[in-house]
């Protein structure tokens, strides 16, 4: 029995150039991921995807204290033991993702341009608007500034799509949307609220 040390090369053909077939296909697969990665900040800027809006570090305790003052100016009802809102059109809106709620509920009016401020208040929530496809990461610490004009009236549900713990299953939200007459009718085919940079 002969022993070996680590410096000794195996036994094999793996030091033998790569055939024609696999140049070609390691050539491919280097300019695919090429033109991935260009796409990345292209995307960003020209896809129209990733409204930029205003991103500004908050103290958590101190953002749900304004979100309270938001409630307290403009509630309007309340439903399940969460405010509802009703702000002015072209208000700054407040909604705070909190264990396992969203505070408040909103109420907004169609074609009207708001700035949604997001913010969490523990961990980490994802914010869905379903059926929308309308998703944000909300982080403790950070105040998301979303220029928002919903332009279809319904009703809408905000999803936490981030696990934040055992009831996170319970925790949905609401935005309502009114057309310029005050009617909220069925939405069909899902909202349109298109988000830009402020």
């Amino acid at each position: 029995m002969s022993l070996h040390s680590g410096v000794v090369p195996p036994q094999g053909v793996w030091w033998k150039p790569a055939g024609r077939q696999e140049r070609l296909w390691i050539q491919i697969a280097f300019a695919w991921c090429m033109v991935l990665f260009a796409m990345m900040p292209l995307w960003h800027l020209k896809g129209g995807q990733n409204p930029s809006g205003i991103r500004a570090k908050v103290v958590p305790t101190e953002f749900y204290e304004r979100t309270r003052e938001f409630v307290a100016e403009y509630q309007v009802g309340e439903v399940d033991g969460i405010p509802v809102v009703k702000p002015p059109p072209g208000a700054d809106i407040y909604m705070i993702g909190k264990m396992w709620e969203w505070y408040p509920a909103l109420i907004l009016e169609e074609d009207t341009t708001y700035t949604l401020h997001l913010s969490a208040l523990d961990v980490n929530h994802g914010f869905s608007l379903y059926p929308a496809n309308v998703n944000f990461q909300v982080v403790p610490g950070y105040d998301y500034g979303l220029e928002i004009t919903p332009n279809q009236p319904g009703e809408y549900r905000v999803v936490c799509n981030e696990f934040c713990g055992i009831g996170h299953h319970v925790m949905l939200g609401s935005i309502t949307v009114e057309s310029k007459g005050g009617a909220v009718s069925e939405s069909t085919g899902g909202p349109n609220i298109t988000t830009g940079a402020r």
